[in-house]
């Protein structure tokens, strides 16, 4: 998608301090941290948001929950915890209209929520 901010990142238009890259997956810190750690983790494919996955998409989704738990084994934080949260359009706290999926970690986090 032509002026969608993670497509640019996903495109090396925009620079971004990468965590994890192949293919078809990014994962990066966000420039603006609600945690110690916060890592976005992001198809290359534009696809808007859960609501719009199709079915050639699944397999993808798979493959993020797997590179997110690569991400914390390496950054070593996968036996103390995380959070992983994806939010699915306007009312459901999306800011960009690109799938991601937020890792927070490093510190103990606010409240059960679920």
């Amino acid at each position: 998608m032509e002026d969608c901010l993670f497509c640019k990142i996903a495109d090396g238009k925009i620079p971004s301090n990468k965590v994890y890259e192949d293919e078809e997956v990014l994962a990066f810190y966000d420039i603006n941290p609600a945690a110690p750690i916060h890592i976005l983790v992001i198809p290359k494919k534009h696809i808007t948001s859960l609501a719009h996955i199709e079915k050639e998409d699944e397999a993808i989704i798979g493959k993020i929950y797997g590179v997110i738990n690569k991400i914390s084994e390496e950054k070593g934080f996968k036996d103390d915890g995380y959070r992983v949260i994806v939010n699915c359009g306007k009312n459901g706290g999306q800011e960009v209209m690109h799938l991601h999926f937020h890792i927070l970690a490093g510190t103990q986090l606010g409240e059960k929520i679920v």
